[in-house]
């Protein structure tokens, strides 16, 4: 047994876990079904491990809707990590199929659907993401599929067997179609298929553990009940938490900028995780990384560089990460020109003469010139390490700007050059 706070994450989990299967549960919010007294594999996990007379199959989906992974994506990646260290093979699933569809999960209105280039172009950008954290070399540990395989070519009669498994009561009890269906907000019939096709992954996988986020409970659920009704054992869900934003408040997310994107320069990465909020650090360390917390420092500066330092470590390597937090240091310093991995933008995607919140807007450090017109305003923005305070500040060429460091607060940087 362990008292490392990682694994105390949920009552609902074992309270005596032996060290060979610490890492599979550590920061856990649920395991189901949960019946923790039992012997039985079908019903308690744990039991299932010490049983295992072959590798368990593990699966994870992803459902290629955007281009980018950010932190909070990789908790369940990372998951997948620790099962495959404990010797089970782990089952990458790329929702090629389904994403055309789109989660409706946790949305108030219907996903915009995307063509099957879009979803194949996003796919090709999820592998490369996701290969500093998964075992891609030891043989037997990682397949990966993509469920247009099975479900592509499925014909009418095993789509009706699908939906006969479900009535309309069951499905308008997943709290995103009720909410929506009482407000009177469509609720479309291709909506529907999702958790169905979803949930025939893992029939069509035969998979005996299925991770996901604490929102994917009920699409889980549906593939244990697929898995029955095609006579398979059904599977165990495994539900880790959704990742804070670095803003503290929100769930992380692109949209509302409070992200960590796996792409990230390392300067950009360090950055961004260095300001971590004191409230959401363990959590962090918990789930972003394998220390134990009761090895961290007692100070939280030092906590927050350690987890910059070791996060960023993993994507890019130690040396990057420990030039990463030497150029951190020189950019608050104001010495810009100084630091070394700064991520670097061509000046010739701007059209010059160019005022500064038309040269900021262009940048990847803001989404519009609107935006960068605001930062300016609001006196976060520094041109080598000086305040830019005019957002019609003129640059006549890019001469001027060539090899200088443009940047936003204390986390987002690039440096200028042709």
């Amino acid at each position: 047994m362990t008292a490392d706070p990682a694994l105390e994450i949920s009552t609902s989990l074992p309270t005596e876990i032996p060290a060979e299967f610490v890492d599979i549960y550590r920061g856990v919010s649920e395991v189901f079904p949960d019946q923790l007294d039992s012997t039985d594999g079908n019903d308690n996990l744990l039991a299932r491990l010490q049983q295992a007379q072959r590798p368990l199959r593990v699966k994870l989906g992803i459902d290629p809707t955007g281009s980018e992974i950010h932190m909070g994506h990789s908790i369940p990646v990372r998951k997948l990590r620790a099962f495959q260290d404990a010797g089970h093979t782990a089952i990458l699933l790329i929702g090629d199929f389904t994403a055309q569809i789109g989660d409706p999960t946790d949305r108030s209105e219907v996903r915009k659907q995307l063509s099957a280039a879009e979803v194949k172009a996003n796919a090709e950008t999820y592998i490369d993401q996701v290969r500093p954290i998964l075992d891609f070399d030891t043989p037997g540990r990682l397949e990966i599929r993509y469920n247009s395989e099975w479900l592509a070519d499925m014909d009418l009669s095993k789509m009706l067997s699908l939906l006969s498994t479900m009535t309309l009561g069951q499905m308008l009890a997943k709290e995103g179609f009720a909410n929506r269906y009482e407000k009177g907000t469509p609720v479309y019939l291709h909506e529907f298929l999702y958790p169905l096709l979803q949930g025939y992954d893992s029939v069509a996988l035969q998979s005996d553990v299925e991770l996901g986020g604490t929102d994917q409970k009920f699409n889980i659920a549906v593939g244990r009940d697929l898995q029955r009704h095609f006579g398979l054992r059904p599977q165990f869900g495994m539900l880790l938490p959704l990742l804070l934003g670095t803003d503290g408040t929100q769930k992380m997310s692109k949209s509302l900028g409070n992200y960590v994107g796996l792409l990230e320069d390392p300067l950009s990465m360090y950055s961004k995780l260095e300001k971590t909020p004191d409230a959401l650090i363990l959590d962090y360390f918990t789930h972003l990384t394998n220390v134990s917390l009761g090895d961290l420092p007692e100070n939280p500066r030092a906590r927050q560089k350690l987890l910059a330092t070791i996060v960023t470590g993993q994507f890019h390597g130690a040396r990057a990460a420990e030039q990463a937090q030497q150029d951190a240091l020189t950019l608050v310093a104001g010495q810009a020109q100084a630091a070394e991995a700064v991520a670097e933008f061509s000046l010739a995607e701007v059209g010059f003469p160019a005022k500064a919140f038309y040269l900021l807007g262009a940048t990847p450090l803001c989404e519009s010139s609107s935006e960068a017109r605001r930062h300016i305003q609001n006196g976060a923005v520094k041109l080598d390490g000086q305040k830019v305070s005019d957002p019609n500040l003129m640059f006549e060429s890019s001469d001027e700007l060539l090899g200088k460091v443009l940047q936003i607060g204390k986390k987002k940087f690039v440096r200028l050059v042709e």
